[in-house]
């Protein structure tokens, strides 16, 4: 595969072979970021599960200290008193039968969507639009939920869900380069921490395979996990 010089560039100042501390791979993340843009730094962790079984499932959801840097687009599907709840508490778009309907035609126009227990069955008719983009509303991820002030306030702070692929690896992205080092590594703490705490009672053996961190458009670190308390 070609890389961009940018790329080759902020690979020389990686050593693929060595194990950096969360510290110092923070101070790299933000030293080998070359793009014209804020790249996203995200955190990638491969577990010793078998996500394939319902007992080794690993997910939950993280309220990030310093914030995701990203401004999120929330989406609340509620009627009545708590559709009223949500405008105040500073929802983007508010809704109920007349937005799922927008959504059965491909409007997308959001990052998060919340909702109550009793609009589950409206909002249900999206499952296969919504599933797939990551975005139906989940009682696990305090996405469905009758605290909808609280629902929004944390999306808004910085909630980020994370959850195992099929390669039983996490993605999570925990923050912007131009967080500095210092807060990035907040953030990695506070995401390790949780992931570390959701370890399922049926995982055997080496629970933390590997932890990377990488940026949008910059090479991957390799992260010593055990450094990162």
């Amino acid at each position: 595969m070609k890389r961009s010089k940018n790329y080759n560039e902020s690979l020389k100042l990686i050593d693929k072979t060595k194990l950096y501390e969360a510290k110092e791979a923070m101070d790299l993340v933000v030293n080998t970021a070359k793009a014209k843009f804020d790249e996203t730094v995200e955190l990638h962790v491969r577990l010793g599960v078998d996500g394939r079984n319902a007992d080794q499932q690993v997910r939950g959801v993280v309220v990030l200290p310093e914030g995701t840097g990203k401004t999120v687009r929330v989406l609340v599907i509620a009627k009545g008193d708590k559709a009223e709840e949500a405008k105040k508490a500073g929802a983007d778009i508010v809704g109920d039968d007349d937005v799922v309907a927008k959504i059965m035609g491909g409007w997308l126009d959001f990052d998060v969507c919340i909702t109550t227990p009793d609009m589950m069955g409206v909002i249900g008719r999206c499952a296969r639009i919504l599933g797939p983009k990551g975005l139906m509303p989940n009682p696990k991820s305090g996405t469905v939920t009758m605290d909808v002030t609280k629902a929004i306030n944390d999306v808004k702070a910085g909630k980020v869900e994370y959850r195992l692929d099929k390669q039983n690896i996490v993605h999570v992205r925990i923050g912007k380069v131009s967080f500095g080092a210092d807060r990035l590594y907040t953030n990695l703490t506070t995401v390790m921490d949780a992931i570390i705490k959701a370890k399922p009672a049926a995982a055997k053996g080496t629970y933390l395979k590997s932890t990377y961190v990488s940026t949008t458009m910059g090479p991957s670190i390799k992260v010593n996990y055990s450094e990162v308390k």
